[in-house]
């Protein structure tokens, strides 16, 4: 049964991914630990494959659009590869209850960049800048690399607001980007943990069925309304996986300080007059 809840939230995580090229990975390990309860470690090299393979198809229906920008993404990809590779490397040396500390806190982040959606900031008209790309790059890298997300939460808002790109050509660049850092990262892992490839395969399989209908359902649903909803999704995820590993007392402040966070940021999005989420 497990299994089965574990492949439905697999084909909704694919959708998503599809629909805002990105995001929706940072819920794959929660659902690998606490769905099919899978080990930490394994599940975040899991993860990665999860993600990498179904970027990767998300990314040639994007190519076929035209949507993808090769050059950008080289660059930004091979940075965040080198990141990724080295965040694998260090995530064995974490005890497991850091390591998922550490992806609450991503997850949290995520939520409140994505309530606060950054990337609409973009004009598509600047320059390219190289050695920020690298920076960048080699920084979401070693994030994905250590807690299994993709990273496209920061991946898109960085093409815009650093590579000059459009929203929709950040959103198909950042799946190409996102599939060279997972695989990436999962090479850092292998070797140092045992992974299920029938349930990894499986997981899979139904999230790039999620992503093809999610690629191609994009334009007709409301991005604005979507990416709220996905970040209340994983701020409740996020705090759900910090109380599973902190005190209550710890919690409550933790949870507090990150709800009003939210909903300051909430307020201050809908009443700015003319603003408009990609």
């Amino acid at each position: 049964m497990a299994v089965l809840v574990a492949v439905a939230l697999s084909l909704l995580i694919g959708g998503l991914l599809g629909l805002l090229g990105g995001g929706g990975a940072i819920l794959t390990v929660p659902v690998l630990v606490y769905v099919v309860e899978v080990e930490p470690a394994a599940a975040v090299a899991m993860s990665l494959f999860f993600v990498g393979t179904t970027s990767l198809v998300g990314a040639g229906v994007q190519a076929r659009a035209g949507r993808v920008r090769w050059k950008i993404g080289a660059i930004f990809g091979a940075a965040a590869m080198a990141g990724a590779f080295a965040g694998g490397r260090l995530a064995h040396l974490v005890p497991a209850t850091m390591l998922l500390v550490v992806f609450a806190a991503v997850m949290l982040v995520t939520a409140l960049s994505m309530l606060e959606g950054r990337a609409e900031r973009a004009t598509g008209s600047r320059p390219l800048a190289v050695v920020q790309l690298l920076s960048l790059g080699a920084a979401v890298g070693v994030v994905s690399g250590f807690v299994g997300a993709g990273g496209g939460f920061l991946i898109v808002p960085a093409l815009t607001l650093v590579g000059g790109l459009a929203m929709q050509e950040a959103v198909g660049t950042s799946l190409f980007v996102i599939a060279l850092q997972s695989f990436a990262g999962l090479a850092g892992h292998i070797g140092h943990v045992t992974v299920d490839w029938r349930l990894a395969l499986l997981m899979t399989a139904a999230a790039v069925v999620g992503m093809v209908a999610g690629s191609f359902s994009g334009a007709k649903l409301s991005a604005d309304a979507l990416r709220r909803a996905f970040a209340w999704l994983v701020l409740a995820m996020g705090l759900f996986v910090l109380g599973k590993q902190l005190p209550l007392p710890w919690m409550v402040f933790v949870g507090a300080a990150v709800l009003s966070a939210a909903l300051v940021i909430t307020r201050k999005t809908t009443r700015t007059p003319g603003r408009r989420h990609a």
